[in-house]
């Protein structure tokens, strides 16, 4: 084998997720979109997931943005939660979404 395995950022409540340095969240007037952009990459997020990185300033925690998202929407916090977490785990593993709580980032 080469190279060292890839170390997961696992997303969990108390994860305070925010884009690392390579990663901005930016609205691109051209495409009339919101677009995340990494090196070598352009993501363009649906709206609930512009809603969802927009929060993620790296203070807030995961359960912050979930009671912040259920109050807005009056909607069951446990889904939001799953869905909440799936979108940044997903994000997380692209290397567009970390933790504050990891040192390496």
């Amino acid at each position: 084998m080469t190279g060292a395995p890839a170390r997961r950022t696992p997303i969990d409540g108390a994860s305070r997720p925010r884009l690392p340095r390579h990663a901005k969240l930016r609205f691109d007037p051209t495409r009339e979109a919101w677009v995340l952009l990494a090196p070598e990459r352009v993501l363009v997020p649906d709206e609930t997931a512009v809603e969802i990185l927009q929060l993620c300033d790296g203070t807030r925690r995961v359960d912050d943005i979930v009671d912040l998202l259920a109050g807005k929407y009056a909607a069951e916090r446990a889904t939001i939660a799953t869905d909440v977490v799936a979108l940044l785990q997903e994000l997380a593993d692209k290397g567009l979404v970390t933790d504050v709580r990891d040192s390496s980032s």
